[in-house]
């Protein structure tokens, strides 16, 4: 089992405009949005994070370069995990946008939205998913199964990721918020994933640290998993 947190990049002047970035070159951090990257330092400083792997956007790189140089980390940069391909959609503001017809069925219908001379939202998932459980196999292989990573990507990726893991139908996406800079958890294992956390942006993360192997349960124990694939009967004790 290895968990993985998803971080949104902090905001763009995109984000501040209105505009659909897309992948148009150029589009950074606002001032707001380097501070929120340079927070990342000493919000994520309890975690011993085994890597960090990243959209090629700018504003992606932007929001992990704090964290990489106070890490002595050098992040992986993955096309899969790129922000969504809109096509002509690129770089037309919000309100141009919910007035096309197509915007009803990115709400409402998201599995059956492709983007004109864009990708599909549904493709954008499978690439996304497929790229998190590629790394996160890579991680295990290399850090153990305990290790804490990070990917730092785009909204609809990360919600299309997160509602992968919670069994939810790409048409329930929408569903989810995913606010700059915040960390959404997802822990892998091998009969399934667990969603930990979800857009948190601010509340202390000392319960992710991982357990010694000595808080482990025996093995063979009557009801005992030894790798974290059972869900708590009753709930969560709140310790990690």
């Amino acid at each position: 089992m290895t968990t993985v947190i998803l971080l949104r990049h902090g905001r763009s002047t995109a984000n501040v405009s209105g505009v659909l970035a897309g992948r148009s070159t150029g589009v950074g951090l606002d001032d707001h949005g380097r501070t929120q990257a340079k927070s990342l330092v000493d919000r994520l400083a309890v975690l011993p994070l085994a890597a960090v792997v990243r959209s090629p956007l700018q504003r992606c790189e932007e929001t992990v370069a704090p964290l990489l140089e106070a890490r002595g980390l050098t992040a992986v940069v993955d096309d899969e995990l790129s922000e969504v391909d809109y096509g002509d959609w690129t770089g037309k503001t919000l309100g141009e946008l919910g007035k096309e017809d197509l915007w009803k069925v990115v709400q409402a219908h998201p599995s059956a939205a492709v983007f004109p001379g864009g990708e599909g939202l549904a493709h954008m998932q499978h690439r996304s998913v497929a790229a998190v459980r590629r790394h996160a196999a890579r991680i295990a292989e290399e850090h153990g199964p305990k290790a804490l990573w990070v990917v730092c990507s785009h909204g609809d990726v990360i919600k299309s990721v997160i509602a992968d893991a919670l069994g939810l139908h790409l048409d329930s996406f929408q569903r989810i918020s995913v606010d700059p800079c915040s960390i959404s958890v997802i822990s892998y294992t091998p009969t399934r994933p667990f969603v930990v956390r979800v857009n948190d942006t601010g509340g202390d993360l000392s319960s992710l640290v991982p357990k010694p192997d000595e808080d482990k349960p025996e093995e063979g124990a009557e009801g005992a998993a030894d790798d974290g694939s059972e869900a708590v009967v009753g709930g969560s004790t709140g310790v990690n």
